[in-house]
C-alpha cells in the first residue's frame, strides 16, 4: 500500500532548509501565533454583543472595537510575514537544489545521457524542482499552520458551547468522505499531468533538435499527430483535476450551509429557552466560516505535498545516480610530455556487446597515429576512454607512464584537445564559443590562434566579428566554418594531447586546406591521434592502426601498409577509386 506521505523523503528535503532554520523556525512560530489569534475576533465580537451592546456600555464598546482594528492589523502582518517566509524559504531551497542537481548533471559520465532522454532531464531540473517549492511554501508548513488553526477554533468552540458545538460539526463526516474523494482524483490526475509534461517535454526537445531531419524527410504531418496525442494526454489528465475541483468545492459549499443552518435551527430553539445568547450564536457563524477556510483547502494542500515529495523523489534519482566518476586521482596534468600507452583494453558500451578487445599500444610523446576502420570499428571508443568519459572494463590505459586513474581527471582533459565532427557551438558569440567563456583568456589569445589557422579572415568578414553571435548550435553558420571555429577551440589551450576525430570529414576543399595546413604546423611537437575516413588526411602519420570489430588487425605508416596490401591497402583503394569516379 502506497504511504499517504514519504516522511523520510519529507526529511531529506528539508535537510536543505538547514542553513536557514532561522527563516524555517519564524514561519513555524508565526504559524503558532496565527492558530492562537485566528478565534480571537469571533470571541470579541460576542463580547462586544452580549456584554457592551447589550448593557449599553458604548464607551467600553469603542475601545474594543479599536482594539479589534489593531488586532486586524496585527493579524494581517503576521500573515504577511508568514507568506512571505514560507515562499522565501521555498524559493531559497529550489535555487539551492537546483543549482545541486545541475552540478550533479554536469559531472555525470557520458553513459548517463546515453540512457537518459534530455527532455526528462530538462524536466527534473526545472518542473519537478518548481513544485518542490510548493513543499515549503503551500505544502508542510501552510499545512501544519491550518491544522493548528483548526484545533485551535474546536478548542474555543467546545469550551463556549460544546453542545451547539456538536451539532454544528455534524455534517463533519461528510466532508471527511467527500475529502477524501478529492484528494485521491485529484492526485491522480496530478501524476497524470507531470508523467505527460515529462512526455511533452521529451518530444519537443528531441524534434526541435531534430527538425532538420522531420522537414528532410517530410515528417512533420506524423509529427504533429504523435504530439497531437501525447499533448491530449496531457490535457485529459489536467480536465480530470478539474472536474475534481468542480464538483469538491461546491459540496463544501453545502456542507458549510448545512452546518450553518443546523447553528441557526439549534441556536434559535436555544435562545428561546435562554440557554444562549445572541452573541454566541453570531461568534459561531464566524467560527465556522474561519473553520471552513482551510478545510476547503486542506486536500488540495496535501495533494500538492505529495505531488512535491513524487517531484522530490524523482529529482534525487538524478542525485543518486551512481554513474558518474566514482575515483578520481590526485596527479595534476601541469606538466605531460603526452606518451600514450594502451595495454589489453577492453571496452563495452552495454555488457555482452564488447566495442574494443584487447587494444594494445603505444604512443610517443610527440608522434602522430592515425585510427582507421570501417564505421562501428571502435576508433572513436579510443579516444572516449582516453578521456574517461567512460570506464574500461579490463586492461590499463597509461600517460607518460602514470595509470589514467591516478590523474586528477579535469586538469588532465584541460592537457587533451579534441575537435570532433559534430560540432557544438552554444549560444553566445564567436569568441564565447572558442574561449567557452573563460574569462581569463584575453582576446589577443584568441585572435593568434585564429591568425595561426588562417581563420581570422573570415571571422572579420562576419557582422562583429569575434562578437557576432551564432545563435543556438551554430546555425548561423556553416558546417565548415563551425569545424574551423571547434579546431580554434581545442588548439587555444595548447593541449599536450591533440584529438581529431573525422575532423576534415564535412568541410569543404578551401576549408579542409586550410585545416590540413594548420595540423602540419600545430602537430609537430604535440603527440596526436588522427580519426578520419579520408586518408588522405592520415599519410603522413608516424603510424597508423587499423581496427575491425574492436580489434587491430594491422599497423605501419602508409608506406609500409600499403605494400601489405592488407585491409588498409583495400581502404587506401576504394577511397582513390570513389575520388576518380567524382
Amino acid at each position: 500500500m502506497k504511504k499517504a506521505v514519504n516522511f523520510k523523503l519529507l526529511g531529506r528535503l528539508f535537510s536543505f532548509t538547514k542553513p536557514y532554520r532561522k527563516t524555517l523556525y519564524i514561519a513555524m512560530t508565526l504559524a503558532i501565533v496565527l492558530a492562537l489569534l485566528s478565534p480571537l475576533r469571533p470571541f470579541l465580537i460576542k463580547l462586544s454583543v452580549d456584554h457592551y451592546i447589550r448593557n449599553n456600555l458604548f464607551k467600553g464598546l469603542l475601545w474594543l472595537s479599536l482594539f479589534q482594528f489593531g488586532l486586524l492589523l496585527v493579524e494581517s502582518g503576521f500573515r504577511f510575514w508568514f507568506a512571505y517566509s514560507a515562499n522565501w524559504l521555498g524559493q531559497t531551497v529550489v535555487n539551492d537544489i537546483r543549482n545541486t542537481v545541475f552540478r550533479k548533471v554536469l559531472f555525470q559520465n557520458v553513459s548517463f545521457f546515453d540512457s537518459t532522454p534530455i527532455g526528462t532531464l530538462t524536466t527534473r531540473t526545472i518542473n519537478d524542482i518548481e513544485s518542490i517549492n510548493d513543499v515549503f511554501s503551500e505544502g508542510i508548513i501552510s499545512i501544519v499552520a491550518d491544522v493548528l488553526t483548526i484545533v485551535s477554533i474546536i478548542v474555543v468552540m467546545l469550551i463556549t458551547d460544546w453542545r451547539l458545538t456538536l451539532v454544528c460539526l455534524a455534517t463533519f463526516p461528510l466532508l471527511i468522505l467527500a475529502t477524501w474523494w478529492f484528494k485521491e482524483a485529484v492526485n491522480k490526475s496530478f501524476q497524470r499531468v507531470r508523467n505527460a509534461v515529462a512526455a511533452l517535454n521529451s518530444f519537443v526537445q528531441e524534434h526541435l533538435t531534430g527538425m532538420y531531419i522531420v522537414q528532410a524527410y517530410a515528417a512533420e504531418q506524423r509529427e504533429l499527430d504523435r504530439f497531437t496525442i501525447i499533448n491530449k494526454e496531457h490535457r485529459d489528465a489536467n480536465i480530470k483535476g478539474i472536474f475534481a475541483y468542480s464538483v469538491f468545492f461546491p459540496i463544501v459549499e453545502i456542507i458549510l450551509a448545512s452546518s450553518l443552518g443546523l447553528l441557526v435551527w439549534y441556536g434559535v430553539v436555544r435562545m428561546l429557552h435562554l440557554g444562549i445568547t445572541v452573541g454566541v450564536i453570531i461568534s459561531f457563524v464566524m467560527y465556522l466560516n474561519l473553520l471552513f477556510r482551510p478545510l476547503r483547502m486542506m486536500a488540495d494542500k496535501f495533494n500538492v505535498l505529495q505531488m512535491g515529495i513524487i517531484a522530490g523523489e524523482r529529482v534525487f534519482t538524478v542525485l543518486d545516480s551512481p554513474d558518474h566518476l566514482q575515483s578520481n586521482g590526485i596527479i595534476k596534468a601541469d606538466k605531460i610530455n603526452g606518451s600514450i600507452s594502451f595495454s589489453d583494453v577492453h571496452f563495452s558500451y552495454k555488457p555482452g556487446a564488447p566495442v574494443l578487445r584487447g587494444v594494445s599500444f603505444d604512443l610517443k610523446a610527440g608522434k602522430t597515429m592515425a585510427v582507421v576502420g570501417h564505421t562501428g570499428a571502435g576508433k572513436t571508443s579510443i579516444i572516449s576512454i582516453l578521456n574517461r568519459l567512460y570506464e574500461i572494463e579490463r586492461g590499463s590505459i597509461a600517460i607518460d607512464g602514470t595509470d589514467l586513474k591516478d590523474y586528477d581527471i579535469y586538469s588532465l582533459r584541460e592537457k587533451i584537445g579534441i575537435v570532433l565532427q559534430d560540432v557544438f557551438l552554444f549560444s553566445g558569440t564567436i569568441a564565447d564559443n572558442i574561449t567557452l567563456r573563460n574569462s581569463a583568456i584575453p582576446r589577443e589569445k584568441v585572435v593568434e590562434v585564429a591568425k595561426m589557422l588562417g581563420i581570422h579572415e573570415f571571422i572579420m568578414r562576419l557582422p562583429g566579428g569575434y562578437d557576432f553571435d551564432v545563435m543556438e548550435r551554430g546555425a548561423t553558420l556553416s558546417q565548415g566554418q563551425r569545424q574551423l571555429l571547434s579546431f580554434a577551440r581545442a588548439l587555444l589551450y595548447n593541449p599536450s594531447i591533440l584529438i581529431l576525430d573525422e575532423a576534415t570529414s564535412s568541410v569543404d576543399s578551401e576549408s579542409e586546406q586550410l585545416i590540413q595546413h594548420a595540423i602540419d604546423t600545430l602537430i609537430k611537437g604535440r603527440t596526436s591521434i588522427v580519426i578520419a575516413h579520408r586518408l588522405s588526411t592520415i599519410r603522413k602519420a608516424n603510424e597508423i592502426i587499423v581496427l575491425d570489430k574492436g580489434v587491430i588487425i594491422e599497423r605501419g605508416n602508409h608506406d609500409s601498409l600499403i605494400e601489405a596490401k592488407g585491409a588498409y591497402h583495400n581502404l587506401y583503394t576504394a577511397v582513390e577509386q570513389k575520388k576518380a569516379e567524382l
